[in-house]
C-alpha cells in the first residue's frame, strides 16, 4: 500500500510540481490550497504525512498544526520562504516534525520525506510492542494511573487527555522512573533520532504534562527538573 501524503500549499505551480513528483515517487497524494481546506482533508483523508505551507490564505499553517496536534500524530513538514529562527522555534514548539526553507531541492525534500515516514513507523511499531506487553500495558503511580493500551491517563480516577506526543513523553520517563534522563535522549527516543528541534522542544511539552497531572506545576513533585541534566520521574 503507497503512503498518503497531503500537500498543503497556495502557490498553483509549486503545489502541482510537487503532487507530480510525489506521484511519480509512488505515493498517493491530495492537495489543497488554503488551510481550511488542508485541515478538513488531514481529519476526512488521515494521511501518513502532511507537507505543509506556512503562509496560507484563510488559515495560516502554524494554525493548522496546532489545530491537528490535539487530534492525530500524523507527521508534519512546515514549507516555508521565512528564514528567521523564531518562526521555526514556534514551528517546532507546536509539534512540528520538520521545517524546510523555500527554495529547496527536490531530492533533499523526498529524502526528508522518507526518512520521517520510516521514523513515525518504526516509533509506532516499538510503541505497539510495548502495549501488546501486559506488564506494561498499566502503570500506577500513587493516584496516578497510566494505561498504554488505551492511550489514556486517570489522576484520581478521572481521565485526563493528553496529546500524543504528551503521552510518549510522559510513558517514556515513568518507564524510566527515578532515573535522570536528559533532554537529548528523550529527543531521540520520543521524536525519533533524525528530529531537527532542539532541546527547546522538551521543555515545552514537559511544561504542558505538568499543568496537566501536577497538583502545583509550579512545585512539580512527579517530573521534576535534574539542573544539568534533564528530568526524573518521580514514582
Amino acid at each position: 500500500m503507497s503512503d498518503r501524503l497531503l500537500i498543503v500549499e497556495d502557490e498553483s505551480v509549486l503545489r502541482e510540481t510537487l503532487v507530480y513528483n510525489f506521484e511519480h515517487e509512488g505515493y498517493e497524494v491530495k492537495s489543497a490550497e488554503n488551510g481550511k481546506e488542508g485541515l478538513r482533508l488531514a481529519r476526512e483523508w488521515h494521511p501518513d504525512l502532511i507537507l505543509l505551507d506556512v503562509m496560507l490564505p484563510e488559515m495560516n499553517g502554524f494554525e493548522v498544526t496546532k489545530a491537528l496536534r490535539a487530534e492525530q500524530d500524523v507527521p508534519i513538514l512546515l514549507l516555508t520562504a521565512r528564514t528567521e529562527e523564531i518562526d521555526r522555534v514556534v514551528g517546532f514548539e507546536i509539534g512540528a516534525d520538520d521545517y524546510i526553507t523555500k527554495p529547496f531541492g527536490m531530492r533533499e525534500l523526498m529524502a526528508r520525506v522518507k526518512t520521517r515516514l520510516k521514523t513515525h513507523r518504526l516509533i509506532h511499531s516499538e510503541k505497539d510492542e510495548a502495549a501488546a506487553d501486559d506488564s506494561r500495558g498499566e502503570m500506577v503511580f500513587g493516584n496516578l494511573q497510566i494505561d498504554r493500551k488505551r492511550y489514556e491517563i486517570r489522576i484520581n480516577d478521572q481521565v485526563i487527555t493528553l496529546k500524543p506526543r504528551e503521552m510518549d513523553l510522559l510513558c517514556y520517563l515513568a518507564e524510566n522512573s527515578g532515573r535522570a534522563i536528559s533532554r537529548d535522549e528523550l529527543l531521540s527516543q520520543v521524536w525519533g533520532w533524525d528530529y531537527y528541534g532542539g532541546s527547546r522542544t522538551v521543555d515545552v511539552h514537559i511544561r504542558w504534562l505538568r499543568s496537566k497531572i501536577e497538583e502545583n506545576p509550579s512545585q512539580p513533585k512527579r517530573i521534576v527538573t535534574v539542573f544539568g541534566k534533564g528530568y526524573r520521574f518521580e514514582g
